[in-house]
C-alpha cells in the first residue's frame, strides 16, 4: 500500500502546473479600444443600448408580434436550443465520469462428458470499476465540457440576436416600400393630370407633340418604377415570413411615422461590449474548451489509476462440488503509464496548443470585428441624421420650385423642361427622405445588434 501515498505526494505536487489550472482570459487584448472615442454619440454609461430589453426597444406592436412568433417559430433558433441542449447532456456526462462504474453480467453453463449426467453452473458477479482522476484527466474534460455549452448558449443568444434584428430590419424595409410606393402613386397621379391637360393644350395648338410624347415617356417611366417597388414589396413581405418561419401571408403593419428610437443612445464603456456579444463570449468559450482540451492532452502524458473489485454468486467453488454455493469476492488496481506512445502524445499536444493559439487569435478577431461594427453603426445613424436634415431643407426647396414653374409654364414663361427637372427633383428628394429615414432606423438596429442587443430573455 505504499503506493497510494506515492501518488498522493505525486499528484499535489502536480497541483502548480497546468493541468489543475482553470481558465483565465489572456492579458493584451484590444478591449480598451473597439471604438472611437471622437464619436459624438458614445456614452461613457454602464446604461448601454446593448443591455434594452428589445421589448423596450421597438415600440410598434405590429413589429413586436412578428419579433416574439419569430422567436417561436424560426427553424434556425430551434436548432442553436437544440445544441445547448446536446452541449448540456455532454456535459451530465462529464460529471458522472467521476462516479464508479457498476455492471451485473449473470451467466450459466450446462456440462456433459461422455453422455454422462449434465452439470448446471451458474454465476452472478457484479464488477465494480473507479477511475481515479490523479492528473486531472476527467477534472479537464469536465471543465471542456462546461465551456462547450457555454459556447453554445452563447451561440444560440447570437441568432438570438440576429434574428431579432433581421426581422426589425426587414420590417423597416416594408415600411419605406410602403412609404415609397404611396409617393410614387401620388406622383403618377400629378403627371396623369399633366398629360391630359398637355393633351387639350395640343389639340388647341399651345404646346408642340414632343412636349406631349415626353411627358408620356415619363409617366411611363414611373409606372415601372412603381411596378418595381411593388414586386420589392412582396419579396420583402415574403423573406419576413420565412424569418419567423411561417407560410406566406400579408404582413400586418404600421407607418414609417409611428416608429420611434431613443433620444439618447448610449453604448456603454469596451468592457461592457466584452460582455454583451453573443459571438464575443462564445469566441472566448472555444478558447477555454481549447485551453482544457490541451490539459487533457498534457495529463495523458500521465499514469492512470483504475481501482477495481466484483462479488459473484456461484454454485462452481470446484469441479467435484457444485452446490451449495457460495461468495467470490476479489479487489484489483492497476496502474498505467503510457511507454511506446510519447511520439503519438508528443503530437496530440502540439495539434491541443495550436488549435489553443488558433482559438485565443478567433477570440482577438471577434473583439476587433464587435469594435468594428459599433463603430460603423454609430457613425451610419449620425450620417444619415445629418442627410435627414439635408433632403428635407431640400424637399421644401423644391416644392416651392415646382409651385413656381407651374404657375410660369401656364403663363408660357417657363419650359416644360424646366416643369419636367423639377419635379423629377422633388420625387428623388422625397424618396431620398424616406430611405434616410429607414436607414436611420436600420443603423440602431445595427447598434443595438452590435452591442449584443436582444440575446436576452
Amino acid at each position: 500500500m505504499k503506493i497510494l501515498p506515492l501518488i498522493t505526494i505525486l499528484s499535489i505536487g502536480l497541483t502548480g502546473c497546468n493541468l489543475y489550472s482553470n481558465y483565465s482570459r489572456p492579458e493584451g487584448l484590444p478591449v480598451e479600444s473597439l471604438y472611437d472615442d471622437s464619436t459624438m454619440m458614445k456614452a461613457d454609461s454602464l446604461e448601454s443600448l446593448g443591455s434594452m430589453p428589445w421589448q423596450q426597444l421597438f415600440t410598434d406592436p405590429c413589429l413586436r408580434a412578428l419579433i416574439s412568433e419569430g422567436l417561436d417559430s424560426n427553424t434556425d433558433l430551434q436548432v442553436a436550443l437544440l445544441r445547448v441542449d446536446e452541449a448540456a447532456a455532454g456535459l451530465t456526462a462529464a460529471k458522472l465520469a467521476y462516479l464508479p462504474s457498476l455492471t451485473f453480467s449473470p451467466n450459466g453453463a450446462i456440462t456433459s462428458v461422455d453422455g454422462n449426467k449434465a452439470s448446471k453452473t451458474y454465476e452472478l458477479p457484479v464488477a465494480l470499476s473507479w477511475e481515479v482522476d490523479l492528473f486531472g484527466k476527467l477534472r479537464n474534460a469536465k471543465k471542456e465540457s462546461q465551456a462547450l455549452l457555454l459556447q453554445q448558449s452563447a451561440y444560440s443568444r447570437l441568432v438570438r440576436s440576429q434574428l431579432v434584428s433581421s426581422i426589425a430590419s426587414a420590417y423597416y424595409s416594408l415600411l419605406m416600400l410602403d412609404e415609397q410606393i404611396e409617393i410614387s402613386r401620388q406622383t403618377i397621379e400629378i403627371w396623369q393630370e399633366q398629360v391630359r391637360t398637355m393633351e387639350l393644350q395640343l389639340k388647341v395648338g399651345d404646346i408642340r407633340e414632343n412636349a406631349v410624347n415626353q411627358a408620356r415617356a415619363n409617366l411611363n417611366g414611373l409606372l415601372a418604377t412603381q411596378n418595381t417597388l411593388v414586386r420589392q414589396q412582396r419579396e420583402t413581405e415574403n423573406a419576413l415570413c420565412t424569418l419567423i418561419g411561417v407560410p406566406h401571408r400579408d404582413i400586418e403593419r404600421s407607418t414609417l411615422d409611428a416608429q420611434l428610437i431613443p433620444d439618447d443612445i448610449k453604448v456603454g464603456v469596451p468592457l461592457q461590449l466584452l460582455s454583451q456579444r453573443p459571438d464575443v463570449v462564445q469566441a472566448e468559450m472555444a478558447l477555454a474548451a481549447a485551453y482544457y482540451s490541451t490539459n487533457q492532452s498534457r495529463a495523458a502524458f500521465y499514469p492512470s489509476l483504475t481501482l477495481g473489485g466484483s462479488a459473484a454468486w456461484t454454485n462452481a467453488l470446484g469441479q467435484a462440488v457444485t452446490n451449495p454455493g457460495g461468495w467470490i469476492l476479489s479487489a484489483l488496481g492497476s496502474l498505467t503509464q503510457p511507454i511506446f506512445q510519447r511520439g503519438k502524445l508528443i503530437s496530440n499536444l502540439r495539434v491541443s496548443k495550436d488549435e489553443e493559439r488558433i482559438a485565443l487569435l478567433n477570440y482577438k478577431q471577434a473583439l476587433l470585428d464587435a469594435g468594428q461594427e459599433v463603430n460603423d453603426a454609430l457613425y451610419a445613424i449620425e450620417s444619415h441624421t445629418a442627410n435627414i436634415d439635408f433632403h428635407t431643407a431640400q424637399s421644401e426647396a423644391l416644392e416651392k420650385t415646382v409651385k413656381a414653374n407651374e404657375t410660369l409654364f401656364r403663363t408660357a414663361n417657363a419650359t416644360y423642361l424646366e416643369l419636367l427637372s423639377s419635379r423629377q427633383d422633388l420625387l428623388n428628394s422625397r424618396l431620398n427622405l424616406v430611405a434616410d429615414r429607414v436607414s436611420r432606423l436600420q443603423s440602431v438596429v445595427a447598434l443595438y445588434k452590435a452591442l449584443g442587443g436582444g440575446a436576452g430573455e
